[in-house]
């Protein structure tokens, strides 16, 4: 059995999205950021970054970064309802897709998230939030086009873990208001969200 460091409101709760639309067993170990349960010496043993999630395999390997876990678990387990297979056509569009994600949009929510961590004075702390919503905003308009042409999934009407991964971070955004703009964007999230298996991890979310 896998087991999972994480939990809302973290990262791990993609993986717990993950392991839901595949039927996976894993044992969940909460790590409570707000108490920084995440810089302890027992969870540094287990990841020395300090991250969260942090996915133990059954063989006792220990898995590191959100979208590589996502892909390790969707590969391992064959769900190709949530990635294509090496070989299949769309194999490239939705490795595009997914690591705009990672690489654009993430990096932009950790600052609106975080902004104390990215700010030497904090009275600047609120301007730095203001800033990296601006720039996540712009990186989902950048996404909101290419769903407006191809969607309402990334890859037309297949949904996959880009559409999950994107969906978790712009349902995050405390201001529900904040998607209007981006309408094919706003959809996608919809239909995600609106997944049996997901509805309730996505509830959990908006708990916090």
């Amino acid at each position: 059995m896998y087991i999972l460091f994480g939990g809302p409101p973290t990262r791990g709760l993609i993986t717990e999205m993950v392991m839901a639309e595949g039927a996976l067993d894993y044992e969940l170990r909460p790590i409570d950021i707000k108490r920084k349960e995440h810089l302890t010496p027992e969870y540094l043993a287990v990841n020395p970054a300090g991250w969260v999630p942090a996915l133990v395999t059954p063989e006792g390997e220990t898995l590191y970064e959100t979208p590589a876990i996502s892909l390790y678990l969707a590969e391992r387990h064959d769900l190709t309802q949530l990635a294509p297979q090496v070989g299949e056509p769309q194999r490239g569009a939705f490795l595009s897709a997914l690591f705009y994600i990672a690489d654009e949009l993430e990096p932009a929510m950790k600052r609106y998230f975080y902004p104390h961590r990215y700010v030497m004075r904090d009275e600047d702390t609120a301007a730095m939030k203001a800033h990296a919503l601006r720039s996540a905003l712009d990186r989902l308009g950048v996404i909101d086009r290419r769903l407006t042409r191809e969607g309402p999934y990334h890859l037309g009407d297949r949904f996959s873990l880009a559409d999950l991964t994107m969906a978790y971070w712009a349902a995050s955004i405390e201001d529900d208001a904040a998607l209007e703009p981006c309408p094919a964007v706003k959809r996608c999230v919809e239909l995600v969200m609106a997944r049996p298996k997901l509805r309730p991890l996505f509830e959990a979310l908006s708990g916090y």
